[in-house]
């Protein structure tokens, strides 16, 4: 698996890492137990202890976000794997990972080791609140490839015309939808210079073929609608995109930046 996980930007600035299969963004930008942050767990929750735990945690964070000066709504609290561990969703954030008792929370990848592959631990976390996400985008909002024949996989792929490894992966599409993969692409344009064209392919009576000028570097007239191009990149950001392309699955698990379409359909059957 490649982690190529995005690092939230709270108050302070905090980098991101990139792997080689991606275009950077050039912005300065088992079971698990839920909770939100506007209602005590219930049902499946597990015991009263876990829940009041969750609930301190999250007045906890609050008090401690507030003291710092840091703008930051908790949306659901999750248990981990990791004994005294939480994963914590941000509204407009990517979700970050705090200690039991609050003090402390960092950003990043939890490695589980022992086996011979490397696990992940948020990477289930972060794919359930991916999934839901994606089912709730409007497919007029988006820039769908549909599969030929029978429809095996839908992946969601998020994109960027200036980029040369969306480029690239674009370059495979007939062999992709043949295959029986349909791709939804959503826009993510990786800094303020590239949002006029992406606003420009959305805005276009025909968003294929314009996607096509584009990447071949044609200029594109001036968009004249209201596009979901800016609502696409907040979307990117608070799920930890950091450049592009970024292909998910329909389950919202991260599959990766670049890949061939036989690498890509080996993924998606595992």
């Amino acid at each position: 698996m490649t982690f190529t996980r995005a690092k939230i930007v709270m108050a302070m600035t905090l980098a991101a890492g990139l792997g080689l299969t991606a275009c950077s963004s050039n912005n300065d930008e088992k079971k698990q137990t839920t909770l939100t942050a506007s209602a005590p767990a219930t049902g499946e929750a597990s015991t009263l202890s876990e829940r009041n735990a969750q609930q301190r945690l999250v007045k906890t964070l609050e008090q401690h976000f507030k003291t710092a000066g840091i703008q930051a709504k908790i949306t659901e609290v999750k248990t981990t794997e990791v004994p005294n561990l939480y994963w914590v969703s941000l509204e407009g954030m990517s979700a970050v990972y705090a200690t039991s008792d609050g003090k402390y929370i960092f950003q990043g990848d939890v490695i589980r080791l022992g086996d011979k592959q490397l696990h992940n631990v948020g990477e289930s976390l972060q794919a359930g609140t991916n999934k839901q996400i994606f089912a709730s985008l409007k497919e007029q909002d988006l820039l769908i490839y549909k599969a030929k024949g029978e429809t095996k996989h839908i992946i969601y792929v998020f994109t960027d015309v200036s980029c040369p490894y969306c480029h690239k992966l674009h370059e495979h599409m007939d062999e992709l939808n043949s295959k029986g993969i349909e791709v939804r692409y959503i826009a993510w344009p990786r800094g303020e210079q590239f949002i006029p064209a992406m606003e420009s392919v959305w805005c276009s009576q025909d968003r294929h073929a314009a996607f096509d000028q584009a990447i071949a570097g044609a200029e594109l007239p001036a968009a004249s609608c209201k596009t979901p191009v800016r609502e696409h990149y907040q979307l990117g950001l608070n799920i930890g995109v950091n450049g592009t392309p970024a292909i998910y699955s329909a389950d919202g698990v991260y599959l990766g930046g670049y890949l061939s379409p036989s690498e890509l359909l080996k993924r998606l059957n595992n």
